[in-house]
């Protein structure tokens, strides 16, 4: 049952960051030639957010003396991701979302490297999230270089 828990709390994350979704907006901004299609968006975000779930579920069921300093990561990682969307989607925000990930990479971050600590699997599950969070940094600043009076 806290499987199911952490993967209905991911799946608010996602529909509370999902209703901003990729508006048209998105699509008039100039972006590099390595961004990837909207297609893909979607899928990479599923697993990924299973993936968020289980490492979540894993530290939670742990008794290491450091698992409420995980989960409070885990907890600032989720809210830090749904409010990038806010952010750069619902307020077109580019220069402050790319602030706002910076967070959200640090908290991905700091939970991989103590998780480690604790159980290696999670820290495992957070290392695609970490590199794909890395990637969309990279984009989120070209999009900001790029269309600088929209920032």
């Amino acid at each position: 049952m806290a499987l199911v828990g952490f993967l209905g709390l991911v799946a608010a994350a996602a529909a509370l960051g999902g209703q901003w979704g990729a508006r048209p907006w998105y699509n008039t901004l100039s972006k590099p030639s390595w961004t990837p299609p909207n297609w893909l968006f979607p899928i990479a975000w599923t697993v990924l957010y299973v993936m968020i779930a289980i490492a979540g579920w894993l530290i939670w069921r742990t008794p290491h003396p450091e698992r409420e300093l995980l989960l409070t990561l885990w907890g600032a990682q989720l809210l830090l991701n749904a409010l990038w969307s806010y952010i750069f989607f619902g307020r077109k925000a580019v220069a402050l979302a790319l602030a706002e990930l910076i967070l959200l990479w640090l908290s991905i971050a700091t939970f991989t490297i103590i998780a480690w600590r604790v159980d290696r699997n999670a820290s495992l599950l957070f290392l695609p999230y970490l590199i794909w969070v890395s990637y969309a940094g990279a984009l989120n600043a070209a999009i900001w270089q790029r269309n600088p009076v929209r920032s």
